[in-house]
Formats: structure tokens, sequence, C-alpha cells
């Protein structure tokens, strides 16, 4: 009989040493994994939790609504005109680009497959990717700054240039993730392919999407090169983006850092918190909306 039962007891044995070693050897795993994810967010919490630190007492409701000071050196004065151009700008150049960057992605999957102009056009995004802001910068101060002057167009202008193909090329991937069967379903009914892109493909890789366009604009938000060319330095405000300088948090982070004055340096981290907080809160508004729309279509 203990002959009988001792193969079984062999394979219970060694299922237990084979299940012992599976927990710990995922117990390493998690705790590398964990490990890993902390080596990554203890920079950015750091970043984050000093510029908070630096520029918190700068903030006020005047800080919000007044003029910048007209003497560097000395304290007071806000960012009322930064905060408005930093907006402005940022708007303009995102109705420009995320409309062309979805219709282009659209093409480049849709239409264009793997043709020459399909080729062309992704060789030009990636080319473009990877072009410095501060290059775009002296694109569209040589095209626009010089024939029209210093203006919040101009710099629209250089932010779209530099979010078109981060957008392009998000949307494409996007794109690419959703199932062909959807597809084919919506031809079944009867659609037409442009349908069947708007009202199946599109609402399928609205939450991808959105994430690609938030980055592009969290890029464009943040960039200061191609805005000292374009845009100028104004002090007040200046809603008219056709017409005269305009001012951006990000000119006027990397001016009053420049300066020796405490002052000055100080306006710097609350223009750099006030920026932080501007992508910040514009990435959780576009998860709300892009959470719901995902809601709606799967419902």
């Amino acid at each position: 009989m203990t002959d009988l039962l001792s193969p079984d007891v062999e394979r219970l044995l060694l299922d237990a040493t084979t299940s012992r070693s599976r927990r710990v050897k995922n117990r390493l795993a998690s705790i590398w994994m964990v490990g890993a994810l902390l080596v990554a967010l203890v920079p950015l919490a750091l970043v984050i939790g000093y510029v908070l630190f630096k520029g918190i007492g700068q903030l006020s409701l005047a800080w919000f609504t007044e003029d910048l000071p007209t003497i560097t050196r000395k304290a007071g004065g806000g960012m009322g005109p930064a905060i408005a151009g930093t907006l402005l700008i940022t708007f303009v150049a995102a109705l420009m680009a995320i409309p062309l960057g979805i219709l282009g992605a659209i093409y480049l999957h849709e239409y264009g497959g793997k043709g020459r102009t399909a080729r062309l056009i992704r060789f030009m995004a990636d080319v473009m990717t990877g072009v410095p802001s501060i290059v775009m910068g002296l694109f569209v101060y040589t095209v626009w700054t010089l024939t029209f002057g210093l203006n919040g167009f101009g710099g629209s202008l250089a932010l779209g240039c530099l979010m078109l193909p981060i957008i392009i090329r998000t949307t494409e991937e996007m794109l690419r993730l959703v199932p062909d069967e959807l597809r084919q379903a919506s031809y079944a009914l009867g659609n037409r392919k442009w349908r069947t892109i708007l009202t199946v493909v599109l609402p399928a890789a609205f939450g991808g999407i959105t994430s690609g366009v938030m980055i592009a604009i969290a890029r464009a938000a943040g960039e200061t090169a191609p805005l000292v060319f374009t845009i100028g330095a104004a002090r007040n405000l200046n809603l008219n983006i056709f017409d005269g300088p305009m001012t951006a948090l990000s000119v006027q982070i990397f001016g009053n850092a420049q300066t020796p004055f405490e002052a000055a340096q100080a306006r710097a981290w609350g223009a750099a918190l006030t920026l932080v907080g501007i992508v910040f809160a514009m990435t959780i508004l576009a998860r709300v909306v892009s959470s719901r729309v995902a809601r709606r279509h799967s419902a």
C-alpha cells in the first residue's frame, strides 16, 4: 500500500516545491517592479516638490491678474499677461495642429497605407519630431516674424509645427490598434468608409488620441526658444494675437531665471509652478473627457 502511494506523495511534494518556487519568483518580480517604479517616480516627485516649495510663495490673486513689474529687481507684480499669453498662444497652436494632425493620421492609416506618399509623410513627420525647437523658431522667425513683426500668431505657428508630427504619429498608432473587425462590421451594415471612420474608428481610438494630443500640448506649452524669436516679451496684457508683442510663462521663466536678483528668481519659480499647474489641469480635463467618451461609446 505504501509503495502504491509513494508516487502520489512524491508528486505532491514536487508540486508543493514548484508552487513555493513560483511564489518566491513572483514576489521577487513584484519587488523588482515596485523598485523600478519608485526609481522612476522619485526624481519626478523631487522635481515637482522642489518647484512647489520654491514657487508656492508667489501665488496670490495679484499673481494671476496684475501686469509684470517694470523694475525686474523689485518684488511685486504678477504674471497675468504671461498666463494669458501661454493659454492663448497654445490654444491657437492646438486649433491648427490637432485637426491637421488627426486628418493626416487618418489618411496615413486608412487611405495611404504603404504607398509612396504615405511613406514620405511618415518620414517627414519623424524628421520634424526630432528637429530642435530653436530651429523651428528660427524658421518661423524667417518666414513670419521678419515680415509681420513680433506677435503671438508667430509663436502659435512655431508651437503648432512642433505639435503636428507628434499628433500625426500618435494618432496613427492609436488608429492601428482599433480592431479590423469593427470596421468590417460597420461595412457589413452598409456604412461607407468615411462614416465608419467618424462613427466607429475615431470613437474607439479617442482615449489614445487624447493622450497623444496632451503630450503634444504639454511639450508646446513648455517651449521657450521658439517664443523668444517670435512673440517678444511684453509686460502688459495683449490679447490681440496678430498685433504687437506678447509674453508667455516659459519666456518669463527664461528671462527671470537669468537675472541675479532674488525677486526675479522667485518670479521664475512661481511661473514654473503655474506652468506645471496649467499642464496638469489640462491633462486631468482631457482624461475626464476621454473617459466619458469611451464609456458612451462602449454603451
